[in-house]
């Protein structure tokens, strides 16, 4: 079975075509990041108008890299929550008239899903239940993965995902957006134990993340020693924020895993690319003995093959959509 996947809840315009849920034949992804650096960020507007231009070649291009035509195709995919509202309506509007026009069936997929299922592309022997931890630019979650279709959130952030984080303290420290590669990059040229960063709590919430008294307190650091003439090792600071993150992410995940009886763990979304968090996390599951499945570096970010592999799951469990599927800005996984 072959599954067309459209992605385009950010600033990636991606499509692929994969079979059987595993298969890659395809994966074509516009990234739009060396415009939005300009600005410092994701700018929605010009997302939107960037994915309405990409959307047909990318399309066209996956088609033709799979050696396949719409008619080959058994359904469409698309991710229609959650993202920036602009960008998803180009994405559900191409799909919808694909599925039309091609009179194909059209699957809602719901993009953290999308990032949990990149796994099943870099390792078919993953089964469910197990525990993901989900941590991107927009998200950072602890999910229950109970099935294929079915999560239970037990942990999330309360304030800032963790990749957010990571781009405002790489803006700070003078990098560039996207500021994830640049803090992992001079990360590993200074000493992680440099600075003592806090480890914020939720009280009440053992599994649940804060990130913005981190983020806070090194914005502080760095500006008090400016007004003071001060140099900060940029470097240094950059190991030890992500010291501090990684181990933020990997208690948590480690304490949901013992607390709810899990030994098998999955990570996903864009920050799992981030080189000391997928050490630490692959020490603490060696030093437990548990399994860990993490995706390869690019099905870490958003694509269309996490899509179409979802995608290709949801349409065995039965899940399909009219021509009345609309965006959604904000959905909860478990909410589906």
């Amino acid at each position: 079975m072959k599954i067309l996947g459209i992605e385009s809840s950010c600033d990636e315009t991606a499509c692929a075509v994969v079979e059987d849920g595993k298969t890659v034949l395809s994966n074509i992804v516009a990234s739009q990041i060396d415009e939005h650096r300009l600005y410092g960020g994701v700018v929605p507007e010009i997302a939107s108008r960037r994915h309405a231009e990409n959307i047909g070649w990318v399309t066209s291009e996956a088609l033709e890299r799979a050696d396949c035509s719409l008619d080959d195709i058994d359904a469409v995919a698309v991710t229609y929550a959650p993202g920036l509202i602009g960008a998803l309506l180009v994405g559900v509007s191409y799909a919808k008239g694909l599925a039309m026009a091609a009179k194909k069936p059209l699957v809602p997929v719901h993009h953290i899903a999308g990032h949990i299922a990149a796994n099943y592309i870099s390792h078919p022997d993953l089964k469910p239940p197990y525990l993901c931890l989900v941590v991107s630019g927009g998200h950072s979650h602890i999910v229950e993965v109970l099935d294929y279709c079915k999560y239970r959130v037990v942990g999330r952030t309360r304030d800032d995902a963790a990749g957010e984080c990571f781009d405002k303290v790489a803006r700070t420290l003078g990098y560039e957006y996207p500021g994830g590669k640049f803090i992992d990059a001079a990360a590993k040229k200074g000493n992680a134990a440099a600075f003592d960063l806090p480890h914020p709590k939720v009280q009440g919430s053992e599994y649940d993340f804060s990130f913005s008294g981190l983020k806070t307190a090194v914005i502080n650091l760095v500006h008090n020693a400016q007004q003071k003439g001060i140099e900060i090792n940029r470097e240094d600071m950059a190991a030890s924020f992500q010291r501090t993150i990684s181990e933020i992410l990997c208690t948590k995940a480690m304490l949901a895993a013992e607390d709810l009886g899990y030994t098998t763990i999955a990570v996903a979304g864009g920050v799992s690319a981030n080189s000391g968090v997928r050490e630490r996390i692959t020490a603490q599951c060696e030093k437990r003995g548990y399994k860990l499945f993490l995706p390869e570096l690019k099905y870490c970010g958003d694509n269309g093959a996490m899509i179409a592999c979802q995608g290709f799951y949801d349409f065995a469990a039965g899940r399909r959509a009219d021509m009345s599927l609309n965006a959604v800005a904000t959905l909860s996984i478990e909410n589906l």
